[in-house]
């Protein structure tokens, strides 16, 4: 009988069975005895959920820059700006119109533009002064839709302008109030050029969120911006004779044509990552004139990239704050192996086996990483939808302005939350979670049962 006993063959638990996760889930509960580890696991859970919380936060906030900032850049300036060369940019019109038939074109704009200084009551500061007519601003949503006073009708026939809420707080002038315009393009004397002041009524204040457009951008009518930096020329008209010299305004006026231009060109596409294809469609159109095409990834090339390094290096540092809860990890299933090594020889001598103790510590440890990714995942997921209101009120509570907007550029916190950022985040912390109870798991399973129970 006894050989026969011997010669049976052993055969052990079934991976995962119920016995296996009854074991692990007692481990996890506290007793009396093992309150220090159980508070080391809670810590560690603790840690975990913070990592986790913390990566989907920055992540978000981070992912939500980005994508505010392009949207506000690329709602006033195009994907492409378009500069003329060889001749003066007279044909604005009719280029514009041939640009906007290219395939991916969504639309395109025209504009004049200068450099000025500004100044209201008592206070002076650099502006960038645009010129568009009202049938370019509507296209422009962004811009047309965020007057907080005033608005765009009639805007053609107005001869005011539209500054940002914050150009307006700097020159401390409100809608109808008048703004001087100061240039160095002024009346020729002997001694040189005379600076040429103008004054405009504020007709409209708009707000576009961005720091960099409601600070230092100024529009006026086409026309009015045309004359104001003396975008135009006086071509005698065809078949007009030589005028005396000694000819009256009238007459002057009456034998010139008034021929304006635009600066450049604002061209919006359809897809703004591809900027490579579209840029050959608008040089090989035979309709468009010869033009010089600067993308917003050109422009902004500094700036972006500077954010991407920025994402990158955040995520690996505080990718970190999981690998020290995974190092907690597995120190706790260290003392909680070293504290069972009398149960573990008990198991394996009713019939355990060595992967069947290696399975249950590591289910052990890795639901300390499981119930720790979760909380952190529903923490992280809360704040992250709600960024802006917990930035109000702890900067109200506190009186601390946190994200200042001229540092930061936008006026608010933005958040996007990524699923697949959050699924890598997640995949990471389960899968540092996972490893760190390889090594107690299989120092467990190697006890001796017979050097175990000796000392017991």
């Amino acid at each position: 009988m006894t050989e026969q006993a011997a010669a049976a063959p052993t055969t052990g638990t079934r991976a995962f069975s119920r016995f296996e996760w009854i074991i692990a889930g007692r481990y996890l509960r506290a007793r009396r005895k093992e309150a220090f580890i159980s508070v080391i696991a809670s810590l560690t859970m603790v840690g975990v959920a913070i990592g986790v919380a913390t990566l989907i936060v920055v992540m978000s906030v981070m992912n939500g820059f980005r994508e505010e900032l392009l949207s506000k850049i690329l709602g006033l300036n195009g994907h492409f700006t378009a500069f003329p060369i060889e001749q003066k940019f007279t044909d604005y019109k009719e280029t514009v119109d041939a640009l906007q038939q290219v395939n991916g074109v969504k639309f395109a704009v025209y504009y004049a533009e200068g450099q000025v200084l500004a100044s209201g009551a008592g206070q002076s500061t650099g502006v960038t002064v645009r010129g568009m007519d009202e049938a370019n601003l509507e296209k422009l949503d962004l811009l047309y839709h965020s007057a907080e006073q005033g608005g765009f009708d009639s805007w053609d026939q107005s001869k005011g302008v539209a500054i940002g809420y914050r150009l307006a707080q700097t020159l401390g002038v409100g809608i109808g109030d008048s703004v001087t315009l100061i240039s160095q393009d002024g009346p020729k004397t002997p001694f040189g050029n005379t600076p040429q002041f103008r004054s405009y009524k504020v007709d409209v204040i708009f707000n576009l969120g961005m720091v960099e457009f409601d600070s230092f951008y100024m529009y006026m009518p086409l026309q009015l911006a045309q004359n104001y930096f003396k975008l135009y020329d006086d071509v005698l008209k065809p078949g007009q004779p030589p005028l005396d010299p000694l000819a009256t305004d009238a007459e002057i006026d009456a034998a010139y044509t008034r021929v304006y231009r635009a600066t450049a060109a604002e061209i919006f596409i359809d897809d703004p990552d591809n900027t490579a294809v579209m840029r050959q469609r608008l040089q090989a159109d035979p309709k468009a004139r010869p033009l010089i095409l600067t993308d917003w990834q050109q422009r902004n090339e500094t700036f972006f990239s500077a954010l991407q390094v920025e994402r990158v290096v955040m995520f690996t540092i505080l990718s970190m704050i999981i690998v020290v809860a995974a190092f907690n990890i597995i120190s706790s299933l260290i003392m909680l192996v070293k504290d069972k090594g009398g149960d573990i020889a008990v198991l394996r001598t009713m019939g355990a086996t060595r992967g069947s103790i290696m399975r249950i510590f590591s289910m052990t440890g890795t639901a300390i990483g499981l119930i720790g990714t979760g909380t952190g995942l529903v923490l992280g997921l809360i704040v992250a939808a709600n960024a802006e209101a917990l930035r109000s009120a702890v900067s109200n509570t506190l009186g601390v302005a946190i994200f200042p907007p001229e540092v930061f550029f936008l006026s608010s916190l933005p958040s996007k939350i990524d699923p697949m950022e959050v699924t890598v985040v997640i995949s990471l912390s389960l899968g540092l979670s996972f490893l760190a109870t390889i090594y107690p798991a299989w120092r467990a399973a190697q006890y001796d049962p017979v050097e175990a129970l000796r000392y017991e």
